[in-house]
């Protein structure tokens, strides 16, 4: 029954997608943040478009009907002049859409510290996904405070060995300034073989974005598949942060035919928000 509902929900809600016809919303944001709906956001994060050049993200980003992009220096490069991140985020506008965080940046020294804040701070937002080394933590924690901007480090499984799972992220920054949290990777953690639900619920009050997508196998091994198809509980996971009330952002990150994604993405996001719908 699970089984054949899942499906029902992927292969409806992809094609009301593929065929133009308009999504289970006209604003999703607008939607996941109305009274009495859900606080948290649907976003895109920006390596989903690593082979894709900024204007052909944001039209694919219209298409799907999502508003709010995690941009990344393939798009917007670190070391950008106020006059370039003013261009582009006049582009983004033209698109309707906004950039909600920056990065993930690799910060190895004080001073990619000091250049990813002061990016973010001209981006014009105040999350900052990144993938600090350890030894620099303490002086993240300065950056935090003196910016009064949030830090979201970003788990990366099985993959490397900074930051692997929730835990190994928790070890390193549960005495520090509660503005440190979590980018919650939910299938790096899949991929880990741990439970990225349990992971939410026992660090919720830290985790300020997700990045979600649904991979093959809860092993290295294990990779991106179109939402719906692979083995993650999408709809366990948004009831728990529906119960308890997330109000920050889940972006689809988005991994496979990184060459042409459109199609994976619309199904993914037309699988999340088919979920979303049933769950009501």
């Amino acid at each position: 029954m699970k089984f054949s509902r899942r499906n029902f929900i992927r292969t409806t809600g992809a094609g009301l997608l593929a065929s133009g016809i308009p999504s289970m919303a006209s604003d999703p944001v607008a939607r996941l943040s109305e009274p009495g709906s859900d606080k948290f956001r649907l976003a895109i994060a920006g390596y989903t478009f690593a082979k894709i050049n900024l204007d052909d993200s944001l039209k694919m980003m219209k298409r799907v009907n999502v508003n709010l992009l995690g941009v990344k220096d393939f798009h917007l490069p670190l070391n950008s002049t106020k006059e370039v991140i003013d261009q582009t985020l006049a582009k983004m506008k033209s698109f309707g859409v906004k950039p909600y965080g920056v990065g993930p940046i690799y910060m190895k020294s004080e001073a990619a510290v000091d250049q990813a804040f002061a990016y973010a701070k001209l981006v014009g937002v105040k999350l900052v996904v990144g993938v600090p080394d350890v030894q620099f933590l303490p002086y993240v924690e300065k950056k935090v405070k003196e910016y009064d901007f949030r830090l979201a480090i970003h788990n990366h499984g099985p993959d490397l060995p900074l930051y692997p799972s929730a835990d190994d992220v928790w070890k390193e920054i549960k005495n520090l300034d509660p503005r440190i949290g979590f980018c919650l990777d939910i299938a790096h953690e899949t991929r880990l073989g741990l439970d990225p639900i349990a992971a939410y619920l026992k660090y919720k009050d830290r985790i300020f974005d997700f990045h979600i997508w649904d991979c093959d196998k809860p092993e290295k091994a294990g990779w991106c598949v179109e939402a719906g198809r692979g083995i993650i509980d999408f709809p366990k996971f948004f009831k728990a942060l529906r119960e308890n009330n997330y109000s920050g952002t889940c972006s689809l990150e988005y991994g496979k035919d990184m060459d042409d994604p459109l199609p994976g993405i619309a199904e993914s996001i037309g699988f999340f928000r088919g979920v979303l719908a049933g769950l009501r």
